[in-house]
């Protein structure tokens, strides 16, 4: 083995040799410019791996610090990208068709970084990585438009759409009127019934935004002050 020569890793990935010291030392570098010492034996076998290299759904990658042992933080990031960058996941979810993860967060290392300086514990609730509350309509993850919220808040925000059929949020056919309905802790509640679809969805409205500032005060020492005020100012709009 000697400088100039040329190998692959079990990934396809080019590996140049640029320095020989002896069998145990030796220095390649790979096309994105990734340099490393390692040993003959594992760059002859392709077991030289690039942490720099996208290969998570095609932009994901670890880069050097942070390990993946704390697979709660892992499986968060990775989950994310499968979110939007993978094609069945988007088939069987489509509202994600159209997201994206900023650039900073393909390296794992600053996802981890902004994970472990933003997660929080709340009781015994599951925490969800959440875009959309911060910013009503956003379709970015990034630092600024993620927050951890329980499970219980993020419930609050998800609208259903495939399995409503033709009407507004908070709205169903009755007959020849129309009902305006809530979800409270995975229980229906009717709101009332009314002659137009606009009365039901207004009605629904209304309930709902009070019901969100119930909920906010009630986790407000608790929860980051931006998703508290988030909360506190949220308005559902018919086109949800």
């Amino acid at each position: 083995m000697k400088c100039g020569d040329v190998y692959y890793n079990y990934a396809g990935l080019k590996m140049t040799v640029v320095e020989y010291k002896d069998s145990h030392n030796v220095k390649i570098a790979f096309e994105n410019g990734y340099e490393k010492y390692c040993c003959a034996r594992d760059i002859r076998l392709g077991k030289v791996k690039n942490p720099y290299h996208p290969s998570i759904y095609g932009v994901g990658y670890i880069g050097k610090g942070y390990g993946i042992e704390d697979k709660r933080r892992y499986s968060t990031w990775i989950d994310m990208l499968k979110r939007c960058y993978d094609p069945k996941y988007q088939i069987k979810y489509p509202s994600y068709i159209g997201c994206s993860v900023c650039k900073e967060w393909h390296n794992y290392q600053n996802f981890a970084k902004w994970y472990d300086e933003n997660y929080y514990k709340c009781g015994n609730e599951r925490m969800c990585l959440d875009k959309d509350i911060l910013i009503k309509g956003n379709k970015v993850y990034s630092p600024e438009t993620c927050v951890f919220v329980p499970t219980a808040i993020n419930n609050l925000f998800v609208k259903k759409q495939r399995s409503r059929g033709d009407y507004p949020i908070g709205v169903r056919k009755l007959k020849q009127r129309y009902s305006a309905y809530l979800g409270i802790k995975g229980k229906t509640k009717t709101i009332g019934v009314y002659d137009t679809v606009e009365d039901a969805f207004f009605s629904y409205k209304s309930a709902k935004e009070v019901y969100i500032r119930q909920v906010a005060d009630e986790y407000k020492n608790i929860i980051p002050t931006k998703l508290y005020t988030a909360m506190i100012n949220y308005e559902v709009d018919i086109s949800d």
